[in-house]
């Protein structure tokens, strides 16, 4: 059963997705009229729900990729069709001990932090890192937080710590990185750049000499497929570039 305080998900006839909290004096407004919140309170998924003026809503819990498309944002965030390869080309899993830095909205935190990971974030803005850490209480609850360590601070200038199994990040020069990446990385650890510039990508790859293995840059490419009866044929938009995936194994110098 749905109770307040939990993340809801509403999608209309028209499979539009509304998200919000519940609160037991809550009403979710629209042009289509208003609910109240307590009209879901107590029901479980799938029910279907009725607006002052009569539009129906089925009532979901949102996944993480609803969350990360609507969640509240300082910054851009990496989108899902991103999300899922980065922790599988770094490898994510329980337990890993994760560097971050340029956490953004805290998307990629949450889907790490989703597999398991330990993750010590560094972000050199205030505002982004107290909007990362908001998001990730949000969807995944505040006991998360305690596998979440984020700091005010210049990965540029160096990095605290040492043994990390994966280093991620989405930084203008992630380049500049890869020096303290050989200091704080443990031998056979992954490190993945998220760069929407190919110019980023070959820099950063150039910087990986000696001690680097298994070097790749690749891009995703998401395209859906519109199937109604005999009517077959890929959708007209198509989400193309967003950025490039580097990805490096190192083994030491």
């Amino acid at each position: 059963m749905f109770a307040y305080g939990e993340k809801v998900l509403l999608i209309d006839a028209k499979k539009r997705r509304y998200l919000f909290t519940l609160k037991s004096d809550g009403e979710f407004h629209t042009h289509s009229g208003f609910l109240r919140h307590s009209e879901v309170a107590g029901q479980q998924e799938g029910v279907v729900v009725r607006s002052t003026k009569g539009s129906e809503f089925i009532v979901l819990r949102p996944t993480l990729e609803d969350f990360v498309i609507q969640m509240p944002r300082g910054a851009q965030v990496i989108y899902p069709k991103d999300l899922a390869p980065i922790c599988m080309m770094a490898d994510i899993y329980p337990g890993a001990k994760v560097f971050e830095s340029g956490l953004g909205s805290g998307a990629l935190s949450m889907t790490m932090l989703r597999y398991g990971a330990l993750v010590d974030g560094y972000e050199i803005r205030e505002d982004f890192a107290n909007r990362a850490q908001i998001n990730v209480r949000e969807f995944l609850g505040a006991e998360t937080l305690n596998r979440y360590h984020v700091s005010i601070r210049d990965v540029y200038e160096g990095i605290e710590g040492s043994d990390f199994d994966r280093m991620v990040l989405d930084l203008p020069e992630p380049w500049q990185v890869v020096p303290h990446a050989e200091k704080s990385l443990r031998k056979g650890a992954i490190f993945v750049a998220y760069s929407p510039s190919i110019t980023q990508a070959v820099k950063t790859r150039e910087t990986m000499r000696d001690g680097w293995l298994d070097h790749r840059t690749l891009e995703v490419l998401h395209r859906t497929w519109h199937i109604e009866g005999a009517s077959v044929r890929p959708d007209h938009r198509m989400v193309a570039h967003t950025g490039f995936l580097t990805s490096a194994r190192f083994v030491g110098a």
